[in-house]
């Protein structure tokens, strides 16, 4: 009995193994103008957002933890463009890039960073603690790793309401590491829940290199041992990340279970806004942003194509910047909540 349940294993595995080989071959979208300037457009509201709460927060409008997405615009963006209306999504505290993403306003979410009234959480949740049931965004969560086991819920109501509805969990490297994790993986694939598990492999677990705390570096293959298929994806591309998205959802639109996308990337920033990430070289930062920004590449290409001039770009960035500007303004001048709304939204 034992062997063959070694076997049965052994199979899993090797599939799992093998899809993954299959996959790892650079592919990408086939992104045409309209696809490439929604993702420029994108990740560039992400980007000027994300700058934009980092100098509120240095004047003392933000306070608490603050986690900032810059360098890993691509993944939430290329991610949200293989959904349809009815995923889930869920994902950790580092989490402003996916509420915009996910269609949140700017000034929802600066608002819910000051504390304000006009926030997505009433200016009682702040920077980890957002959520919107109509964008089905399930919130930023502080806790690590919590969010999996909670997205591995929504994956379960999908397949008991017979829906082809998918959730997508999001976590980094660090988080894969928690206990929680794995009984959410046996959970997904003994049950063949639709979720696909995203994790975002920034390289630091908040100031620890991923080779320093991980034994196993190869995060798409945590899955492997109960026949969980992983690939590993080009983070800082997003026609890589669309089209493995797109692998990714149409997998579990057919029922056959979970999945893991690992996603290697890069935060430019320090784990929190009270991280000097002294941990790391500014070469190798900065050699990131050089040679693979994923904005950068974006820009790039249109240009090269003649799909935008330079004129056009300074177009979207200045509309994209005076979004952020109206959001930083709401969110310093919007009243704070009424005393009074610290006792709702309570379950005694």
């Amino acid at each position: 009995m034992a062997s063959r349940n070694a076997a049965s294993v052994g199979r899993k595995s090797s599939a799992a193994k093998a899809a993954t080989k299959d996959f790892l071959n650079g592919t990408i979208a086939e992104f045409d103008r309209d696809k490439e300037l929604n993702a420029y457009r994108e990740m560039l509201l992400i980007r000027r957002f994300e700058e934009k709460a980092g100098q509120l927060y240095g004047m003392g409008f933000i306070g608490g933890f603050c986690h900032l997405y810059i360098g890993q615009e691509a993944v939430v963006v290329g991610m949200q463009m293989a959904l349809k209306e009815g995923d889930q999504v869920i994902t950790g505290y580092r989490d402003h890039g996916h509420m915009l993403a996910c269609g949140m306003s700017a000034r929802g979410v600066m608002a819910e960073l000051t504390g304000r009234r006009g926030g997505l959480s009433k200016g009682k949740g702040g920077s980890m603690h957002m959520f919107s049931k109509e964008k089905n965004f399930y919130g930023g969560h502080g806790i690590v790793g919590a969010q999996v086991s909670l997205g591995t819920g929504l994956a379960f109501a999908n397949k008991y309401r017979g829906n082809d509805n998918v959730s997508l969990a999001y976590f980094g490297d660090g988080a894969a590491n928690q206990g929680q994790v794995y009984e959410s993986f046996n959970m997904a694939a003994l049950w063949k829940l639709p979720v696909i598990y995203i994790i975002e492999n920034n390289r630091y677990a908040m100031g620890t290199a991923v080779a320093r705390a991980s034994a196993g570096v190869d995060f798409s293959q945590r899955g492997s041992a109960i026949g969980i298929p992983g690939f590993q994806v080009d983070g800082m591309d997003v026609r890589a990340v669309k089209a493995a998205a797109d692998e990714a959802v149409a997998f579990c639109r057919d029922g056959k279970g979970p999945i893991i996308l690992e996603m290697q990337t890069y935060r430019y920033r320090g784990h929190s806004m009270s991280d000097p990430a002294k941990y790391r070289s500014k070469d190798e930062v900065q050699k990131m942003r050089s040679e693979h920004d994923p904005i950068e590449q974006v820009r790039a290409r249109l240009l090269e194509k003649g799909w935008a001039s330079e004129d056009d770009l300074k177009a979207i960035d200045k509309d994209v910047r005076d979004i952020v500007a109206d959001s930083a303004d709401f969110a310093q001048n919007d009243p704070e909540p009424d005393a009074s709304e610290l006792y709702t939204d309570i379950l005694l």
